[in-house]
């Protein structure tokens, strides 16, 4: 393997490195108290990752096992517990824990724990996943779909449910 092909072609370098202060307003705030914090977007990366702070509140969230076809898909724990589903089964991790799950590979992630937990979700190549949970939070809201959009809402987000 080698390295790719170059993306930047300058001859001095130059500033363009974004910060994202942790003591930033997250970036949404869910019904159950849970945040996420967009720390690095498919549109900022030019479409090379995208970069996420799930912050989970005390109660039981997360998606069921699913799929997608067109990204892979890391976890990186960085507070408390978090069940992450590797296709086989549901598996407690804890901080400092990494899940890598390839374009295909079926996995979920919740908290069970009854306590806060918080994780670094990374999307590579970067697709654009923030309508899909600004979506997300809208239905924890009140907004309602036909099972007909809600299958569409899912293809056009690359989620393919078990």
């Amino acid at each position: 393997m080698s390295y790719p092909d170059p993306i930047y072609f300058g001859d001095e370098g130059e500033q363009s490195a974004t910060l994202r202060r942790n003591d930033e307003d997250h970036t949404l705030t869910y019904r159950s108290g849970g945040t996420v914090d967009y720390l690095a977007t498919g549109a900022s990366t030019g479409g090379l990752f995208g970069l996420y702070r799930w912050n989970f509140a005390e109660g039981v969230s997360g998606p069921d096992p699913h799929f997608h076809k067109t990204i892979s898909e890391s976890f990186y724990i960085l507070s408390g517990s978090v069940k992450i589903y590797d296709g086989n089964a549901w598996v407690d991790t804890r901080a400092g824990d990494f899940v890598h799950v390839p374009a295909g590979g079926v996995h979920g992630f919740r908290n069970e724990s009854g306590e806060k937990a918080s994780m670094l979700l990374h999307f590579s190549p970067g697709a654009p996943r923030e309508p899909y949970f600004e979506t997300l939070k809208k239905l924890g809201e009140g907004l309602t779909m036909t099972d007909e959009e809600r299958d569409a809402f899912y293809l056009a987000h690359d989620n393919y449910w078990l």
